[in-house]
């Protein structure tokens, strides 16, 4: 196996990561003092969880619109019919429709970060499930984008709402800010994440829930989260 080429600013960094797991306070900080790249980096968290990924009923999936948002606006798109076109363009979608939208999806446009549905429109969607379901763009009633309310979840989705799902390993993966924002912000979304993954435990998962978190920026080392004051119900159980 090929060994992954460190560059000498992450090597630097390195060199800056303390011994032993950090409270989210303690590593932002951290986090913001590494050596910065030219440009604004993404702040990731990725979450380990004690679940057993081949069990339908331990999926872990939702999403959480975050206090102080991620930085970024996203590409919304919405299949909808009716009015509800031009609630969704109102509120913001680049694109809403029906067929007509569905077909340029199946042709091969996949130029979005996210695809909004209404109920009604599922069984004809739902044959787009090979194109969508490997981007991870499928509508789904779980992650908040199956909705009757489109306006809401267009406006959500566009100012960062964070939709996320566990992969194979049992590993989420967050974007939770940029590097520029104030430490306070930082904090006030990753503590808004976690708890929204400690609310999702599923009943079958047995044993230590939430087992890792990482907090890392694009280019640094990643900094192991403090995360025994998640578990304490599981614990104590």
């Amino acid at each position: 196996m090929a060994v992954k080429f460190r560059g000498k600013r992450y090597k630097e960094n390195a060199k800056l990561v303390p011994t032993g797991a950090l409270t989210v306070e303690k590593a932002i900080p951290v986090l913001k003092g590494f050596k910065k790249t030219k440009f604004d980096e993404s702040v990731n968290l990725v979450v380990h969880l004690g679940i057993d990924p081949k069990q339908a009923d331990q999926m872990v999936r939702g999403s959480v619109s975050l206090p102080k948002g991620i930085g970024k606006t996203r590409k919304v798109i919405a299949f909808v019919q009716g009015a509800n076109v031009d609630l969704a363009k109102n509120a913001g979608a680049a694109e809403a429709g029906a067929e007509d939208l569905i077909k340029k999806v199946s042709d091969g446009w996949l130029d979005f970060d996210v695809a909004i549905a209404t109920p009604d429109m599922m069984t004809k969607v739902s044959r787009l499930g090979k194109v969508l379901g490997p981007q991870g763009k499928m509508p789904s009633p779980k992650a908040g984008t199956v909705t009757a309310d489109v306006a809401t979840a267009v406006r959500e989705y566009i100012a960062g709402k964070v939709e996320f799902r566990n992969d194979a390993g049992g590993n989420i993966h967050a974007v939770v800010g940029k590097a520029s924002f104030a430490e306070g912000d930082l904090a006030a979304n990753v503590h808004a994440f976690l708890e929204t993954i400690r609310r999702l435990k599923p009943p079958t998962a047995k044993g230590l829930y939430i087992k890792k978190v990482t907090l890392h920026s694009t280019m640094s080392p990643g900094l192991q989260l403090d995360t025994s004051h998640l578990d304490a119900e599981t614990v104590e159980a």
